[in-house]
């Protein structure tokens, strides 16, 4: 599997991809397309570790990431950072649910 076979199952393979490579409100749009990709995390991780300086990628534009990446300049592997924080909040929610369901 390479790194990028994620992007076949991301929600954007059908989009127009200039509609992805946009200013201004139009990035809105282009990030509500985001919401809801089963591939989200890898996107948004790929185009972090990869210093991608242009588009949306994973719900973020350009001046999100590079902000992220100013606050976080430590971080080697932002795939690695982003699969650790899903599955701990999986935990984090499994956790919840059960201490629900034994109230």
């Amino acid at each position: 599997m390479t790194e990028t076979d994620w992007s076949e199952q991301g929600l954007c393979r059908k989009a127009d991809p200039d509609a992805l490579f946009v200013e201004g409100a139009e990035q809105n749009r282009a990030k509500a397309l985001c919401n809801g990709c089963i591939v989200r995390t890898e996107c948004l991780a790929y185009a972090l570790d990869q210093r991608i300086e242009f588009g949306v990628w994973g719900g973020m534009t350009e001046r999100e990431r590079r902000a992220l990446l100013r606050r976080r300049p430590t971080v080697t592997s932002w795939r690695r950072l982003l699969e650790m924080a899903r599955v701990e909040h999986g935990r984090t929610g499994a956790v919840t649910a059960g201490v629900r369901q034994a109230s």
